[in-house]
């Protein structure tokens, strides 16, 4: 127990930085969506003048994106990333501010002709604002019942603001975008050790509220019995795809 114990507090204090899983990368998989966001982002990109990335993360996926429009700005509220979003992204000529989620982003009135939001804060409003008449909004979003079986093991019960595919297309709706597609998809992820899941709670934060290796060490050890009887720390991840559309005289 003590070489696993102080294995676990070394993954706890590994360094996490933009959104870039490598250090656990063998030691856990995830099944991906059947729509192939990346693709469909890249077509996208390719035709837009003006482009805006919403909670880029460390700008690792969208300049995955390349070539860029030279119009394309980026935004992140997660604040320990806007710095290793901008270092990231400055020699692609992509400029980064950070914003509150919630809060009005830095742009004026239909100023992109596309925008990306890859598992990023979701806000309609602000979205129908900034977005061109004829401007495509292409969301892949988390779902609030996203790793409720993981949840439940730690026994955290903290309130999910509701982020579904039928909540997302109403509130678009309802600031005068249509939806041209909605799909939903459930999946699973996978950790082969318990390690793999410490760096992964202390990196995602907000997935299990407050983890840490001292306070829910007996969780862990109970977890550590299922990999060694053979059992494997799989668990259920739900994602949904929204592609909208601002109408010509839309909001």
């Amino acid at each position: 127990m003590v070489d696993d114990l102080e294995q676990w507090k070394r993954d706890e204090r590994a360094v996490f930085e933009g959104w870039d899983f490598a250090y656990i990368a063998g030691r856990s998989s995830q099944d991906e969506p059947p729509w192939f966001y990346r693709d469909r982002a890249r077509d996208l990109v390719r035709s837009a003048r003006h482009l805006l990335d919403v909670d880029t993360g460390g700008g690792e996926f969208l300049l995955s994106l390349a070539p860029l429009p030279a119009a394309t700005r980026a935004i992140e509220s997660y604040p320990p990333n806007v710095a290793v979003a901008r270092e990231r992204l400055a020699p692609a000529g992509v400029a980064v501010e950070g914003v509150e989620v919630g809060g009005i982003w830095p742009a004026q009135d239909a100023t992109f002709d596309v925008i990306l939001n890859r598992q990023g804060h979701f806000n309609a409003k602000e979205t129908a604002r900034c977005l061109a008449e004829g401007g495509v909004f292409l969301t892949q979003q988390v779902a609030s019942e996203n790793l409720a079986d993981l949840k439940s093991i730690f026994d955290d019960h903290t309130p999910q603001q509701e982020n579904t595919l039928r909540s997302v297309t109403r509130a678009l709706e309802a600031e005068g975008l249509s939806i041209r597609r909605a799909e939903a998809w459930r999946g699973r992820q996978t950790f082969f050790d318990v390690g793999a899941l410490v760096f992964f709670l202390k990196a995602v934060p907000w997935v299990v509220t407050g983890f840490s290796v001292e306070r829910d060490l007996a969780v862990l050890k109970s977890l550590r019995k299922r990999v060694a009887s053979g059992d494997s720390l799989t668990f259920s991840i739900v994602r949904f795809l929204v592609e909208a559309v601002k109408p010509a005289g839309g909001g």
